[in-house]
């Protein structure tokens, strides 16, 4: 029985601050501070969380003592304002307003310096929650601020090994249905637009590609995958490779919708159509796709659903303060939009 559940008078007694700062071997303000969510050393930190778990200290001694706290802001870190992180954006201002919440954003355009800058940025203001593309360079700040009590989540990639939870779609499985639907209209030349590859989400887009044609006994030819890192003008380049090859591809799958807007202006300048010259299928629906004299097949994202996401694991974290919980992650389907970008190949 530990301390925690001590009893007198037949009754469950609480373990105090003071308790926890003894077991800890600490200052009873160095527990004062970790409980409010402000700095502490790790090792400091670490006998602190041990302790507390020694000792049952209550959830509700805890919520108690980070509930003034709080701020009510939430930090959003973004890469760009892109159609995709826009909308995102969009979509979780309204949800965090319904929760009584702020949102600041930071737009950091990856570079290093201004990623520093947006961290100490919502470190200043002193956040409730940062909500931010996976990153796998910032473990060390990340896992600062979780330790100092400041929820990570996790949207649109969602690198693996820090503690943090995500919202993330079903990149692989999207991306396998895209290109199975250029296989069944007969399509076996197919090429790839990818993001960076070493992106978590390029990562798994490119092996539903791969996944797709190994399942109908198709090798994956390296000269139809090219990285074009997610940008229009790489992708406008990449498909002039593809379409310089002696056997060109059929049929494209883009990653993303800024490769897909490169793709179709390349075809456009050099007088092809689509699906007669080329048949198309791009990650991400946007307004755009809809307006192209063909329409363009494309997998949609349920935007308004991840912000959702967001904010429910935001509200439930912080309403838990103190207590530590397994990170989880929410994997969402998403639609493949079948337009008339795609046409059946005629069989030799």
């Amino acid at each position: 029985m530990s301390e925690g559940d001590e009893t007198e008078g037949g009754k469950r007694r609480q373990a105090t601050i003071v308790e926890v700062a003894d077991r800890a071997g600490v200052a009873i303000g160095t527990v004062s501070r970790y409980l409010n969510g402000h700095p502490v050393r790790r090792g400091n930190r670490d006998q602190i969380e041990q302790a507390i778990s020694e000792l049952g200290y209550r959830r509700n001694a805890i919520a108690a003592a980070m509930k003034a706290d709080l701020t009510n802001t939430v930090g959003f870190m973004v890469p760009s304002l892109s159609e995709f992180h826009a909308a995102v954006l969009e979509h979780l201002a309204k949800a965090m307003h319904r929760a009584g919440k702020a949102l600041l954003t930071y737009c950091h355009e990856a570079e290093p310096k201004a990623i520093a800058s947006a961290l100490d940025f919502f470190v200043a203001h002193r956040v409730d929650c940062l909500i931010m593309d996976g990153r796998n360079d910032l473990d060390e700040p990340i896992l600062d601020l979780i330790a100092n009590g400041t929820p990570v989540i996790f949207y649109d990639n969602g690198w693996p090994g820090l503690p943090v939870d995500r919202v993330v779609v079903e990149n692989r499985a999207a991306s396998l249905r895209a290109v199975t639907h250029l296989l069944d209209i007969g399509h076996t030349r197919i090429g790839v637009l990818t993001g960076n590859v070493a992106d978590w989400t390029g990562g798994e887009r490119l092996e539903g590609y791969r996944q797709a044609l190994l399942s109908r006994g198709i090798e994956p030819n390296p000269d139809y995958m090219v990285d074009t890192h997610w940008n229009e003008a790489e992708a406008y380049s990449g498909l002039l490779r593809l379409l310089s090859l002696d056997e060109p591809p059929t049929a494209l799958f883009c990653c993303n919708y800024n490769m897909g807007v490169g793709a179709l202006r390349l075809l456009r300048e050099h007088g092809l159509k689509v699906p007669d010259d080329m048949s198309l299928v791009s990650f991400d629906d946007i307004p755009l796709f809809q307006l192209h004299e063909a329409g363009i097949t494309a997998v949609a994202q349920p935007v308004a659903k991840i912000a959702e996401s967001v904010t429910s694991i935001m509200t439930s974290r912080l309403t838990e303060r103190g207590f530590a919980h397994e990170p989880h992650t929410i994997t969402l389907n998403c639609d493949l939009i079948l337009r008339g970008s795609t046409r059946r190949l005629a069989r030799t």
